[in-house]
């Protein structure tokens, strides 16, 4: 089979790619691969590789950020953040909160932690935790409910939700 890009060379490279859904499919020659850019995929490094896929979660959707804010506690930037695709420590979530929540809610589909808590956790603090959790629930059930317009059950859901509210 011939390139399809020089049409004049053996293609010896196949290349599938899927973007935003779509996908293609090249069969180029070594020559015309080298030339863009596919001459060797292995030499990719992984920091590299994941810091090009999360960048573009960062880039466009968020707003430009001068160089000169660091994290107080290890000295990442927002740029150092985009380009590597990792927050340098627990700090940086802080620093950046508001350039980092909008890639965390598109990326995990929300920005709160909602999953398990861990055993050796305070009591108290879990007790919090899932009381907090049982009220987003009955609110999302709540809505539910609405939108079926299952009105008796929505009374009652509304009913548990100012009670718990109350106990706050």
């Amino acid at each position: 089979m011939k390139c399809e890009k020089c049409k004049s060379r053996e293609a010896n490279t196949h290349i599938k790619k899927v973007v935003n859904g779509e996908y293609t499919e090249l069969r180029l020659c070594s020559e015309c691969a080298k030339a863009l850019g596919y001459d060797n995929v292995f030499d990719l490094e992984m920091p590299d590789m994941f810091g090009g896929l999360l960048q573009s979660f960062f880039t466009g959707a968020l707003p430009a950020r001068s160089g000169a804010s660091r994290c107080p506690e290890c000295g990442s930037t927002y740029g150092d953040i985009t380009n590597t695709g990792k927050v340098g420590c627990a700090k940086c979530y802080e620093a950046f909160y508001s350039e980092l929540l909008p890639s965390i809610k598109r990326i995990h589909g929300s920005a709160s932690h909602c999953g398990k808590v861990p055993l050796r956790a305070e009591t108290l603090e879990v007790e919090v935790n899932s009381a907090e959790n049982e009220l987003k629930s009955l609110k999302t059930q709540l809505q539910k409910a609405i939108e079926e317009q299952n009105f008796e059950l929505a009374a009652t859901l509304r009913d548990k939700i100012k009670e718990m509210e109350a106990e706050k």
